[in-house]
């Protein structure tokens, strides 16, 4: 097995995470915060909106059973990446779409993935994710993983 890692922000993190977990290849999804300048940030912090951070979902997947681009499908499938700062009923810069890339090859794909989308017309606007090399990735607090699977699906449906 080859253990790679990938993270996603897409909204709301409970339901990303629970979409990723879904995959065959899969290792680990992990609800977190990444793309910001505060060290080990709480929640409410987080959803304050001066961290800067996203809510983000950290990805350990077997490359020999998903792929990168796998993972880059579902993730353009599970929300609309035209909307700056928005997700369904969540706003504010926590909730942006961004890539948290960690080589090149992950860079690349990523920028692929975007032109490819923005070239089929799928959307009436571009893209808006945010591409950024992967910085510090800070788990959410306990209560915040595997969230469907203690509390039942609620509203951020994926």
């Amino acid at each position: 097995m080859s253990q790679q890692t990938a993270s996603f922000a897409a909204g709301c993190f409970w339901g990303v995470e629970a979409r990723f977990l879904e995959m065959d290849g899969v290792v680990d999804a992990v609800s977190g915060y990444q793309g910001g300048h505060m060290e080990n940030p709480t929640y409410k912090q987080v959803c304050g909106g001066d961290t800067g951070h996203a809510e983000a979902v950290q990805v350990i997947f077997d490359d020999e059973k998903v792929s990168y681009d796998q993972l880059l499908e579902v993730f353009f499938d599970m929300h609309n990446p035209t909307t700056l700062n928005r997700q369904g009923p969540d706003f504010g810069s926590q909730y942006r779409s961004a890539i948290f890339w960690y080589d090149n090859k992950q860079k690349a794909a990523a920028e692929q993935k975007i032109r490819d989308i923005d070239a089929s017309g799928k959307w009436p606007n571009p893209v808006v994710t945010q591409l950024q090399q992967a910085p510090q990735f800070w788990r959410a607090e306990e209560y915040h993983q595997r969230y469907f699977e203690k509390n039942g699906a609620g509203y951020c449906h994926i």
